[in-house]
């Protein structure tokens, strides 16, 4: 009998993932302040995940639920694909997202250079190839399975039976490629990037200024949110990645139902907290999801040329003007004033 709570759970983060993402991509299409280079890399993020709560979690919780695949081997390998590509996609996106930060911290002044729209198409090439390169070809393939057969489709397999199956090289080059290196990659950038904005802090500190206090409150912001991003990443992605390379490596044909479906849903919260993470976070976000909610109108002028100053800032761009211009002179060694 199928528990009312897990179908209750199912039902909510698919909403969540649907709802909060198609959030995300109105606010920044109605909002003159959202519209820029930096932020494309959150729309990419909140495609993926609203594509993931579309065509993946409703079959994953019907399989969940009932315990059978009635659509036949062909589209279950497509749906396994289809999975296994947009949760890659995801957290690349999540990767090129803390190389932006990245690069908007170290190198502010040369930042418009080095992210164009030219760059990010390259990156979003690079991501969308390595998620094809490492779900579609390999399923499709049998390079995934021990005996090197396609999945689902061996005589006198089980028919109404979806199964995703693992060999070690499979799991370990999949693994290390879509998780542990874009996790020790993040782990570093948003390390870097909070010892850069506690360094800043201290030298406004180091001198009186009628910004010492906005300077501490920012690198509390700052840590918090970072603190937000990372965590949440780790824990919804790393149970997954970690029962996945366990039991690849050990070719187990079938693992333990019940951990699976934890871990594997777990994975899938974190595209419903995306939305949350890398949109409430912003104040231009959170007034675009306000006025949205209340139906209120979002002038879609057209998108003006913007200097660095302009640019939004996906994390924590909430300073001010001024106060932008305090960070710049700091990083340059030069003296501010009132």
């Amino acid at each position: 009998m199928v528990s009312t709570g897990l179908v209750v759970v199912l039902v909510l983060i698919i909403v969540l993932t649907v709802f909060g993402n198609v959030l995300v991509c109105l606010a920044v299409g109605a909002s003159r302040k959202l519209r820029c280079v930096t932020n494309c890399f959150i729309v990419s993020l909140a495609v993926t995940d609203l594509l993931l709560g579309l065509l993946v979690q409703p079959l994953s919780a019907m399989l969940q639920l009932t315990g059978e695949w009635p659509l036949g081997a062909t589209f279950c390998n497509i749906y396994i694909s289809v999975d296994v590509m947009l949760c890659t996609a995801s957290i690349l996106n999540l990767l090129a997202i803390s190389v932006d930060r990245y690069v908007a911290v170290t190198a502010p002044l040369r930042y418009p250079a080095l992210v164009t729209s030219g760059s990010v198409a390259v990156a979003m090439a690079v991501i969308w190839t390595v998620s094809l390169m490492v779900s579609f070809l390999p399923i499709h393939m049998g390079w995934n399975t021990p005996d090197f057969s396609v999945q689902n489709q061996k005589q006198g397999r089980d028919e109404r039976a979806c199964r995703f199956e693992w060999n070690r090289s499979y799991v370990l080059l999949d693994a290390f490629a879509t998780f542990y290196l874009p996790l020790l990659a993040m782990c570093v950038t948003y390390y870097r990037i909070f010892r850069i904005a506690r360094e800043q802090a201290r030298r406004i500190n180091s001198r009186p200024s009628s910004f010492s206090t906005v300077a501490v409150a920012r690198e509390h912001k700052a840590t918090v949110t970072l603190a937000a991003v990372l965590g949440a990443f780790i824990v919804c992605w790393f149970p997954y990645f970690t029962f996945f390379t366990c039991m690849g490596l050990r070719e187990e044909p079938d693992p333990p139902q019940t951990a699976y479906s934890v871990v594997l849903w777990l994975g899938y919260a974190n595209s419903a907290l995306n939305p949350l993470l890398y949109g409430a976070l912003n104040r231009d976000f959170r007034r675009a999801y306000g006025r949205l909610l209340c139906c209120r109108s979002i002038s879609p002028a057209p998108r003006l040329p913007f200097t660095p100053a302009q640019q939004g800032d996906p994390l924590w761009a909430t300073e001010s003007k001024k106060e932008k211009d305090i960070t710049l002179q700091e990083m340059k060694g030069g003296s501010s004033s009132n």
